[in-house]
């Protein structure tokens, strides 16, 4: 462990301390900036946009993680991944650059038995549609990713997000046709499973590229993330904290 801070480090944490303080809350500080603070393990699940392709590395992660140690939460950040500022307090992650909903499935079982998270962020889909690859079964492939995800965690939350909006029209009207599938798919996942509305947080001033998100739009759907997580406690605390029951409502 460090024996202290650097400046750009010490400076990120006073200035979370004084939110904390603000909030009424002590907030969550990684020990070691950049490295696990030993709390609520999350997964952040996806494709680059996860992954915080350019020019944004790290993406909306960065501005959640402030956002969740802000709010005194104690968090981890985890998976096979790593990347990020150093304003982003954990840099770990499950973002694949250009894959498809099938590929995180293929790999599902190791990434979560070697992260055991309590809670997933998944937003996947995006290369589906871009790839053109079998875009009338995306909706189904992302229903047997859910379903063997929750056959591995029964008792981990799972937070499904529609995908962002896209430039190119013909992009577009596949993005509408996937995401207007997702929440009939999520309806007969259980109360587990919770729809983010990710889609509607963003518009294509919002994306650097066409495709990815611009610094501004990540922030924004940092917010989204962060509104979905405080909605289910739950999600938020260790699992021996929690009820056997899950919550209700949206």
């Amino acid at each position: 462990m460090q024996t202290k801070l650097s400046r750009r480090g010490a400076l990120l944490s006073g200035a979370l301390a004084v939110a904390g303080i603000a909030l009424g809350r002590t907030p969550a500080v990684a020990a070691v900036p950049g490295e696990s603070n030993g709390g609520v393990r999350i997964m952040p699940l996806g494709d680059s946009i996860t992954d915080g392709y350019t020019p944004y590395p790290g993406g909306y992660r960065v501005r959640l993680w402030q956002l969740l140690a802000a709010g005194g939460y104690t968090i981890d950040f985890v998976g096979s991944q790593t990347n990020g500022p150093a304003e982003l307090g954990d840099h770990d992650h499950e973002g694949h650059p250009g894959w498809r909903i099938d590929q995180l499935d293929a790999n599902i079982a190791t990434w979560l038995g070697q992260s055991d998270p309590r809670t997933i962020l998944l937003l996947i889909g995006t290369n589906d549609l871009n790839q053109n690859h079998d875009i009338a079964n995306a909706p189904a492939r992302l229903s047997g990713l859910i379903d063997h995800i929750q056959a591995l965690k029964p008792q981990s939350f799972l937070f499904v997000a529609t995908i962002p909006p896209q430039s190119n029209a013909t992009l577009e009207a596949r993005v509408e046709a996937y995401n207007a599938a997702i929440p009939s798919v999520v309806a007969q996942k259980g109360p587990h499973v919770r729809l983010v509305k990710m889609y509607n947080a963003l518009t294509t001033a919002d994306l650097a590229d066409g495709i990815h998100p611009t610094k501004a739009g990540y922030d924004k759907m940092a917010g989204v993330w962060y509104d979905a997580l405080r909605a289910v406690p739950a999600a938020l605390a260790p699992l021996h904290a929690t009820h056997a029951t899950a919550p209700t409502g949206s």
